[in-house]
């Protein structure tokens, strides 16, 4: 006999936690993700009702938060600063795969 189960798969920008859930998630307080929002560290989206929804990428981004300062002693300037470099390297990183396969695929035609 075969069990078939359907997983749903949740997008990492699709926002899907409430506040109290991504607090929950992260161990923070809820105003401190009030906090972060206000400083610009996170930006969660809003629903029809005003009310702040926080996608996988979010919660995520909020636990590297947490680490940093936490754990690591940074400051929210600092993590602000570094929270754009790391966003920079994967832009980065994603445009050199796109010139490595541009040029692997030029490479191939030329032969």
């Amino acid at each position: 006999m075969v069990i078939r189960v359907e997983v749903e798969t949740i997008s990492p920008d699709e926002p899907h936690y409430t506040i109290s859930d991504a607090a929950r998630l992260v161990d923070l307080h809820p105003q401190t993700l009030r906090y972060y929002e206000a400083v610009g560290l996170v930006v969660p989206r809003r629903s029809r009702g005003n009310v702040r929804r926080y996608s996988p990428r979010d919660i995520e981004r909020l636990r590297k938060i947490r680490r940093l300062t936490r754990e690591m002693g940074v400051n929210l300037a600092g993590v602000a600063i570094i929270l754009r470099l790391i966003e920079q390297v994967t832009e980065l990183q994603a445009e050199l795969r796109w010139l490595e396969s541009a040029v692997g695929s030029a490479s191939t035609h030329e032969r």
